[in-house]
């Protein structure tokens, strides 16, 4: 029988933080994410449509989400499945309240140690805490080779991959052997947008908790479909150490969180014309902008 090659995408649901309001932080130092609305984050999208074509060029393949949070977290899942993706886990519990990047991808290795994925792909960095530390992190717990900047697939078979990377400076193609952990940047291709069939095959779909919270009729219908079904793991169904959860496991602590917005005092207009663009230098280097 041949192999399907399994794939993980590392995706959150992230609070929208354009959005920062007074509310945004608990008295603990961490994010009131009930206070802002929720969002898939950008670059894990990034990351779902670079899966999706390792699946479409491997061809027996499957593609699933691994999402960590609370209950509402399984709409990211959804959203996957929309776009693609054959299905996902959530990895819920008030165990992993407050987590860090530390204690984040500790519980995320857990997990993926128990799906025992192939191929795990992330986002570089979620937008909020812009670290881009847990994809890294998982690849160093899990022991795996990790290729990070990701911008284009350019070969994959079930040995190796072949990735075009995005640095300061100009790019660069590196081979890594297989299993590996891929992280991927903003600039890579954008995800492919829902497609209709999907949203009309998936939209029932729930995770575990919210099935059994569901109608009964609701319930026998998910049931007799398995693909509807969100796995949903709880701390206890991934061996962890408890102490290396939450708050206990994070020894990072916000202080505080501010939306800053910058505002022009003064607006000046220029032409193309030299004599403007040297009163302008001029004007820079007096103020010691420049210079």
């Amino acid at each position: 029988m041949e192999k399907v090659t399994k794939i993980v995408v590392m995706a959150k649901q992230v609070p929208d933080t354009r959005n920062v309001g007074k509310d945004a932080m608990t008295p603990e130092g961490t994010v009131n994410r009930a206070a802002l609305a929720a969002i898939f984050n950008p670059e894990d999208l990034n990351a779902l449509e670079m899966a999706l074509q390792m699946k479409d060029r491997i061809g027996n393949a499957t593609v699933h989400i691994l999402t960590m949070g609370p209950q509402r977290a399984a709409d990211v899942i959804r959203e996957a499945m929309f776009r693609g993706a054959d299905g996902g886990y959530l990895l819920s519990g008030k165990e992993f309240a407050g987590s860090d990047t530390l204690a984040t991808s500790y519980a995320l290795s857990c997990a993926l140690r128990k799906i025992n994925p192939d191929i795990i792909v992330a986002g570089r960095q979620a937008i909020d805490g812009d670290t881009a530390q847990v994809g890294p992190q998982v690849a160093e717990k899990l022991g795996m080779p990790q290729v990070t900047y990701a911008e284009e697939l350019v070969a994959i078979d079930d040995k190796e991959i072949t990735i075009k990377r995005r640095l300061e400076r100009g790019s660069e193609v590196v081979v890594s052997p297989l299993p590996a952990v891929i992280t991927v940047n903003s600039s890579a291709k954008e995800c492919r947008p829902r497609n209709a069939k999907r949203v009309m095959k998936f939209k029932y779909a729930l995770a575990t908790s919210e099935l059994s919270a569901a109608e009964s009729e609701k319930q026998s219908f998910i049931e007799a479909r398995p693909y509807l079904h969100i796995v949903e793991f709880a701390a206890a169904d991934v061996n962890p150490d408890y102490e290396q959860l939450g708050l206990s496991g994070s020894p990072t602590k916000v202080k505080k969180i501010e939306n800053v917005v910058f505002q022009a005092k003064e607006a000046k207009s220029l032409t193309s014309e030299d004599k403007d663009i040297e009163e302008l230098m001029k004007e820079l280097i007096a103020s010691h902008t420049l210079g």
